[in-house]
């Protein structure tokens, strides 16, 4: 019998032919701890009665969430931070690179093929490169660091088919979006997707990125995309055997399959206040708007800064309206800054603020008040995330995003 993605990696991982619902211990190849969680961590780490990191090389503390203290509590995760890594030979610490999903695969921590774990829920986006990724709690991460293995249950994979050309206002962010819609926001708990096709197969690893960020939306336990000759180059790495292996057999077993035409997607948006509540942005034109935000880690790289600049050249962002644009790490800025991408972006009247999650979580300038509507390219838009729980965000994609700064009010990119 054939095997889906998830499954080969598991079975190389362990050395045994898993089916979906067996429970099995993985060795875990690298970790990834932020600032928000790095207290809870190192609290219950010592707590267990550990006294060594099961390999201070694997493990990866990233300082994105609350970079710059925005409050007075939060220069306590930097110093608990500091005095850990230190503390047990962490040779690996970012205090202000960028978001730390864009700098595990960016840095080169993650690999095609890889088991790897984050304390943060979109840890989901490095199935992008072919890993298996996937977010946990603190007490599973204090685990880790002391073992170096994690037990899960095998997920049931969902096979995603799309084929065709995109039309050309549309971004993985508006399939993502839509496929969230289809599913439901709990429609794939606990399940592995699997992304193919031509569509899927022409698009760069960065767009990648924003889908397998966003399966977490729908529930998702991880997001796997075959890893390819993009992969390999933007890793740095050359395929082995088992890494050209990634991809579904055709007699593996799907819990189903959905497929799509390319050319039938549409710029959307989800609406607030939830993530699968979607719809065309053609039906929501002419919503005045208070603020856009551009970044985080699901579409902050350079090709979603591009688009927007593609968007915004030789334009103004409407009066009384705030662009906020955050690069996902420091490299992208730099390459934003080289291309004259920045230039486009000020020009237009946009806020550039340092890399990091800024706004996606509510941190570092950007919250809104009473009554006011954002529309924003990150991942969630629960009530309260960007200031009172009145505010109003829709989610959308960077060139539908700049659009809307430039209107002054939802519209469509054309």
């Amino acid at each position: 019998m054939g095997e889906t993605i998830i499954e080969k990696i598991i079975r190389h991982n362990t050395g045994k032919n898993v089916k979906p619902g067996d429970i099995v211990t993985v060795n875990v190849d690298r970790v990834m701890i932020h600032d928000i969680f790095i207290p809870f961590v190192a609290e219950k780490f010592e707590e267990m009665g550990f006294t060594k990191l099961y390999d201070p090389e694997k493990v990866i503390l990233i300082y994105d969430h609350l970079v710059p203290a925005s409050q007075l509590d939060d220069t306590r995760h930097f110093r608990i931070g500091d005095a850990f890594a230190a503390k047990y030979g962490m040779p690996h610490v970012h205090r202000s690179d960028g978001i730390c999903h864009q700098l595990m695969t960016e840095a080169g921590y993650v690999k095609p093929g890889d088991v790897v774990f984050g304390t943060d829920s979109h840890t989901t986006t490095y199935g992008c490169v072919g890993a298996f990724s996937s977010g946990i709690g603190y007490t599973e991460m204090a685990s880790i660091l002391g073992t170096g293995t994690m037990w899960i249950k095998v997920p049931e994979t969902i096979k995603v088919v799309i084929e065709g050309e995109l039309p050309v206002n549309v971004m993985s962010k508006d399939i993502i979006l839509r496929l969230i819609g289809d599913l439901g926001a709990d429609g794939a708990t606990y399940k592995a997707l699997e992304f193919t096709g031509s569509t899927v197969d022409n698009m760069s690893v960065a767009s990648r990125m924003t889908m397998s960020n966003m399966a977490v939306e729908a529930g998702a336990k991880c997001a796997l995309f075959t890893p390819d000759e993009k992969t390999a180059e933007y890793c740095d790495v050359t395929l082995n055997d088992y890494q050209k292996s990634l991809k579904g057999d055709e007699d593996a077993v799907y819990m189903k399959t959905i497929t799509y035409r390319a050319e039938d997607f549409v710029p959307v948006m989800a609406c607030p206040s939830q993530v699968d509540k979607i719809r065309d942005v053609s039906t929501l034109e002419g919503t005045p708007i208070d603020q856009v935000f551009i970044g985080s880690c699901t579409n902050g790289r350079l090709e979603d800064l591009s688009a927007a600049a593609e968007v915004l050249k030789g334009q103004k962002v409407a009066d009384y309206v705030k662009l906020i644009v955050t690069p996902a790490s420091r490299k992208i800025y730099k390459q934003a800054v080289d291309q004259g991408i920045m230039e486009i972006l000020a020009d237009a009247g946009a806020i550039i603020t340092h890399p990091g999650c800024g706004l996606c979580c509510g941190r570092t300038g950007g919250i809104l008040s009473d009554g006011e509507r954002v529309v924003a390219t990150n991942n969630r838009n629960f009530l309260g995330r960007m200031g009172t729980s009145s505010v109003e965000i829709y989610l959308a994609s960077p060139r539908t995003a700049a659009a809307c700064a430039v209107a002054g009010k939802i519209v469509t990119p054309e």
